[in-house]
């Protein structure tokens, strides 16, 4: 399994999706009607849960302390006034052994009151307390699990004051087929139902035996996937599973994509607002994975846009379905359109680019499966503004980003301005010194006519852009499309691969208004690699670039990962240079892109550029959720098998500097955070390396398709 895949000292397994993810492969699931059943009977989250759980951003380190400070930053933060109520509790909270009498004990240094205390606590601040076991015999990091003691066990929960049971599904003892899950499930259900406390039960058995078909009668959520983390790849996968069970969802039965990352640090802001509306389109349950009490403004935004909560919470409970537009497939080039029906007639339809670069595209109001109407009004619920459109919902969405629309059809008032299209192309691929034609194209999707709309480019200084044609258009109507052409001409970069943004504006007038639009596209120039170095990649999920200015390099690239049948990397590297004995160093000093189980850092393997085949040799590297580690090929056989330390034992944090030691069948790692003082990250025994091997700086984006940018400052081979 991938390093994604891996486990944490402690952490929880990732559960692999199993039936589902074969179905759920670009909407090859067959979307038939759900049948028909009454979701489990007691009354609770007739709108998905809101919420916060510690696990995403805390691991094992809960305590009473964490949970009560985190219910009073949900209070004081607006949190609890947008809608969150449930504080929940994971794995770790326990003793490792029951009682004399069979019953579970809170660890009494984490929890010293106990969990009624954390529970009345919780209670007091207007909020519910929630709690974490295991339809196993232990959980996930080891603890006791409720196989067993059921009805024991939701008697605590209650006595408690516990309103929420989070129930997984490691150390099953070989439970595996579907009856077998539904029996483990529903005993803990009959449990919680005896106590004649409402208990909300959330099932976690990740997808394995399609809980969608079955969860309904069992819990009120089902995880539906394997466990996130917190990366842009881990998130779109996720996406792409959980978009095609629409019909199995409705109230008080929810499909569960997992706990929200926002704020945990390795998504943009703009690919955090695209999971938290995704997430929204498609009723999931909004249970915050953050330290909540550290919030930024900007992820605190995001959790609190109330217009968005809206939409998860929206009394018809219809989960978004992917649409088909312009004659091509959902989804289609990995440009999304869901549409959700709202009570009262509304749709809110979500524009998803889940590709790397900026995208116009859209929808009808017809396909979105909206009424016929002269006029429709659309809402967008980020920039928080309202347009009009005639039929046409479309937008530019720059990459890994979304649109999101609250769409009304009927008549709308005068001093609502036309939704316009700004799209720009052409800046893809530019050269340093070479001119290139840039097209900025400029759509009326209103009914209100545009008097003159002015078209303007600009970019960096140093950059040249000249228009080559008319800029100033009049009376542009309802669905027309007018463009302008610059020539541009891009620098010499001044660092191994420069990002630089390339800006098209419009200025547009209608009656007597200005309107304003601006869209973006990124420019990557690179200055090229020189001898004695070389370059090569086996991700094919996307183009690599390799930088070099002096002493600086850079490697932008993607691919899954370099474990097991994984070898997708990109590399900068130099052959033959590592004998029997020899030292390799590199600081890595920025990184872009960069998220979950990605990696970046000193490859030493026989031959760099015959990735798949063995045996393959040591890396040693920084990644967002695995820290610094080695990995290496332990026996002999083609892939990378063994790491060493755990995952996040070492914190993953740049500029850090890295140092990779060979004597003979023996490598050492070390780090240092100021280039002085190195500390050992593992010593390991590599068997079957050659006496002569080649060294590289290498990336692996772990996001299939999304490359990430990393920035190195030397490479030393002594």
């Amino acid at each position: 399994m991938g390093t994604s895949d891996r486990p944490r000292p402690g952490r929880r397994r990732r559960g692999l999706a199993g039936l589902a993810a074969a179905l759920l492969v670009a909407g090859t699931l067959p979307l038939i009607t759900a049948p028909a059943a009454e979701a489990l009977g007691n009354g609770l989250a007739k709108t998905p849960q809101l919420g916060w759980n510690d696990w995403n951003a805390f691991g094992c380190d809960v305590s009473a302390a964490l949970v009560e400070q985190t219910a009073d930053a949900m209070v004081a933060n607006g949190m609890r006034q947008a809608g969150y109520q449930y504080v929940n509790i994971d794995d770790c909270w326990m003793t490792h052994d029951r009682d004399a009498a069979g019953n579970l004990v809170p660890d009494p240094v984490k929890f010293p009151s106990g969990i009624k205390a954390v529970a009345d606590y919780v209670h007091a601040r207007g909020l519910k307390l929630g709690i974490y076991e295991d339809a196993g015999t232990a959980t996930c990091a080891g603890y006791p699990g409720s196989l067993g003691h059921e009805k024991q066990d939701a008697a605590s929960f209650a006595s408690w004051g516990v309103d929420y049971l989070k129930y997984d599904n490691c150390n099953n003892a070989g439970s595996s087929t579907t009856q077998q899950y539904i029996d483990r499930y529903s005993a803990m259900r009959d449990a919680l139902a005896a106590t004649g406390r409402p208990i909300l039960y959330s099932l976690c058995e990740w997808g394995n035996n399609q809980p969608w078909t079955w969860g309904p009668q069992v819990g009120n959520s089902w995880r539906t996937t394997g466990d996130i983390s917190d990366g842009y790849g881990s998130m779109l996968s996720i996406f792409q599973q959980n978009v095609w069970l629409y019909p199995y969802s409705g109230p008080g039965a929810w499909n569960d994509p997992d706990m929200l990352e926002v704020g945990n640090g390795h998504m943009t802001t703009a690919e955090y607002q695209a999971e938290f509306s995704l997430w929204a389109a498609m009723n999931a349950p909004l249970i915050a994975g953050a330290d909540l009490r550290h919030l930024s403004a900007a992820d605190l935004a995001i959790y609190t846009n109330t217009d968005v909560i809206a939409v998860d919470q929206d009394p018809l409970a219809k989960q978004a379905v992917p649409v088909a537009a312009g004659g091509n497939p959902a989804g289609d080039n990995g440009l999304w359109v869901l549409s959700k029906p709202l009570s009262g007639g509304d749709r809110a339809v979500v524009l998803f680019n889940s590709t790397g670069t900026s995208a116009a595209f859209g929808a009808t109001a017809a396909e979105a499966g909206l009424p016929k109407a002269d006029d429709y009004q659309l809402r967008d619920l980020w920039s928080h503004t309202t347009t009009e459109t005639a039929g046409a919902i479309n937008a530019t969405v720059p990459a890994h980003s979304v649109v999101m629309y609250r769409v009304s059809a009927g008549k709308v008032g005068s001093n609502v301005g036309p939704s316009v299209t700004l799209n720009e192309s052409g800046v893809t691929g530019t050269a340093p010194g070479k001119p290139i034609t840039v097209t900025q194209s400029f759509t009326n999707n209103g009914r209100t006519l545009i008097r003159q709309a002015d078209l303007k480019l600009t970019a960096p200084s140093g950059w040249s852009v000249t228009a080559t044609g008319s800029t100033r258009f009049t009376n542009v109507g309802t669905g027309r499309t007018v463009t302008a052409k610059f020539t541009v001409t891009a620098p010499t970069p001044t660092t191994p691969i420069e990002t630089d943004t390339v800006t098209a504006t419009a200025s547009y007038l209608w009656r007597d208004k200005q309107g304003t639009t601006s869209t973006s596209q990124q420019a990557e120039l690179v200055s090229p690699v020189q001898a004695p170095y070389a370059t090569y990649s086996s991700a094919t999920d996307a183009p690599a670039q390799y930088g070099q200015v002096g002493d600086d390099f850079a490697v932008h690239g993607a691919g899954q990962d370099v474990w097991s049948g994984n070898d997708n990397y990109s590399a900068i590297y130099r052959s033959g240079v590592v004998g029997n004995t020899a030292t390799v160093e590199t600081t890595v000093t920025s990184t872009s892109g960069f998220g979950g189980y990605a990696k970046a850092g000193i490859m030493v393997r026989d031959t760099m550029t015959a990735a798949g085949s063995g045996p393959e040799g040591v890396i040693l590297y920084v990644s967002p959720s695995g820290g610094i580690q080695m990995e290496w090929n332990s026996d002999g056989n083609p892939y990378i098998d063994s790491v060493t330390p755990g995952n996040g034992t070492i914190p993953a944090t740049v500029p850090v500097h890295l140092r990779l030691v060979r004597a003979g069948a023996s490598y050492t790692g070390y780090y240092s955070t100021d280039g002085q003082q190195w500390t050992t990250v593992g010593t390991v025994t590599v068997p079957a390396q050659a006496a002569t091997q080649d060294a590289g700086l290498f990336v692996v984006s772990a996001s299939a398709g999304s490359p990430a940018l990393i920035g190195y400052h030397g490479f030393t081979v002594s």
